[in-house]
Parts: C-alpha cells; structure tokens; sequence
C-alpha cells in the first residue's frame, strides 16, 4: 500500500511545490512508484512536469474530489517511468466551496484514494499554501506529512497555527498521522543568517529536521519554465544533489521505522506559539557575517 505524504505549510514561497515536485521526481528515478496530487488550485505542480492545461481541463483531481470521475481517468505519465500526476487547475478553487455542503467533506480524498493506493509506493500530496478544507482533506487522508521552512528570520511565523491544525486533525479526524520531518529550504550558503537560523532551528526540533538542505540554486529556479523537474533539467546541479539526498533520506527512514509506532517528538509537540521560538532566534547584531557558512546535506 501506498506511503501518503503531504506537503504542507500555509505560508507561500516556501519551496512548497519546488519540493513536491522534485522529491516525487527523485523516489520515481530510485524505481519507487510514486504519484504526485497537485492539490494547489494554482496548478503549478502540473505546469512543472511540462503537462498543459488543455491536456487535463476536463480530468483533474477537481472532478475526482466533487465525485464526478473515478481519480484513475485524472492521473497522467511524466516523461519517468515511475513517475505519474494527478494535476489541478483553477477550478479547484471552487471546491472548497462546493465540498461545504457535502456529507464526510474532509474525507473526500481520502476516498478517492481507494481505488489507487495499492498502484504506488508513494503519493505526495502537494497541498495549497492554506489551512483550509483541501488541506483538511491531505492531512485526512495522509499517513505523513513534510513542512518546507523557508532558512529565514521569520521562518517560523505561523507554525503554530500549522501544528495546532495538524493536532486537531490527530484528535478528530486521523490519529495516526504522523511527522516525517521539517524540510529546510532555499539556504543560501553565502549568508551567516541562514547559517545561525538553521542552528536554532535544529535546536529546537532536533531529529524532527531532515538532515537534507535543499539550498538556493539557479537551477532549481529555471526548470520549472521548462517543465521538467531538476533530475532530468539538471542532475549535476546542487539542487539536483540535494532532492537526490532528501529521497534517499526518506526512504531511509521508512525503513528504520519501528513496528510499534512512536509519540512524535517532544520537540515539536511544546511547541505552542511564535513568540516562544521567535526570541530565540539570532539577533543580527550578534551575527559574524564573516564567518564562513556550512552547507549540509
């Protein structure tokens, strides 16, 4: 049966998609069946992996959540083997509005999913930048979930609110699900802020932190215009190395899972607003700007 992950954080321009995207990419390339939702009525995923919008208009993963069609007819192949999408366009961003008067509305996708978890290894869900109902309905239907933070100053504004979610989610809904990891994004190897975020922030959620990096690159960047994820744009590019890495980290740590599953970590579970996080975070005056910065895969 398939692993259901989903990519979450209702803060934009985190590296949301760009993660989703290239992560699904590279657990394709390690021969692992893997299934991107594009559950973002931005459609950026789809647009990602080079697929038009005239192509899926009339099957995407709106017409599976509202009932229409049987999610099978809405998925598509990559130019991966292994790699397949179910895209989105901007109808989805009626469905949560449509979804409100239907019975077991947070359970949609999960639904959905029956007729096809047994066809995967993986599913990634790349969810909207919201804490709204399509959201409600990934983290419903998960068994994971990844949180891309951005290696910034205000990295942490709104976890909070992310993680209180996630645990209402736990009580009512799905108490299985499960954290797989704080994914550190676009780090810029060249800033001594960067550098001393990531230390606090490893600090604070200790092994909740995936080892893996992904760091500001050109590449990662571009290839999105060419519709292609960054192992077929670029596999020697850094970004390439990194999302290369974070696969193999995950599939790692699937493998090390204990049998009888675990609480998850005290680190993050007392974490309950910004404001305790945030005064731990570096004061720029205390930053040595000169010290050379350490980038970690």
């Amino acid at each position: 049966m398939a692993k259901i992950i989903a990519m979450m954080n209702q803060k934009g321009g985190v590296g949301k998609t760009t993660s989703s995207v290239n992560l699904a990419a590279c657990l394709a390339v390690a021969e692992k069946r893997t299934l991107l939702i594009d559950l973002d009525p931005q459609g950026n995923g789809s647009l990602s992996i080079g697929l038009s919008k005239e192509t899926f208009a009339g099957k995407n993963i709106y017409h599976a959540l509202i009932g229409q069609i049987d999610i099978k007819d809405a998925i598509y192949h990559s130019e991966l083997p292994c790699f397949d999408i179910c895209p989105s366009d901007n109808n989805l961003s009626g469905a949560e509005i449509e979804l409100v008067s239907l019975f077991a509305r947070e359970s949609k996708l999960k639904q959905a999913f029956k007729s096809i978890e047994n066809d995967y290894d993986y599913i990634i869900i790349d969810c909207p930048p919201s804490l709204g109902l399509l959201t409600v309905n990934a983290l419903n239907a998960a068994h994971s979930y990844i949180v891309p933070m951005q290696t910034e100053y205000l990295a942490m504004e709104g976890l909070a609110q992310l993680l209180n979610t996630v645990r209402l989610i736990r009580t009512s809904l799905n108490p299985s699900l499960e954290l797989d990891g704080i994914l550190l994004t676009m780090f810029d190897s060249r800033s001594g802020l960067h550098k001393q975020v990531v230390t606090e922030i490893k600090t604070h959620f200790g092994d909740t932190v995936f080892k893996t990096i992904i760091p500001r690159n050109v590449k990662l960047a571009e290839c999105p215009s060419f519709g292609k994820p960054i192992i077929l744009y670029d596999i020697e590019s850094k970004g390439s190395e990194a999302y290369l890495a974070l696969a193999k980290e995950l599939i790692l740590k699937e493998r090390l899972k204990p049998s009888v599953p675990v609480k998850e970590k005290v680190a993050v579970e007392k974490v309950t607003d910004e404001e305790s996080l945030m005064n731990s975070l570096p004061n720029l005056e205390k930053i040595n700007l000169d010290e050379p910065p350490i980038f970690e895969q």
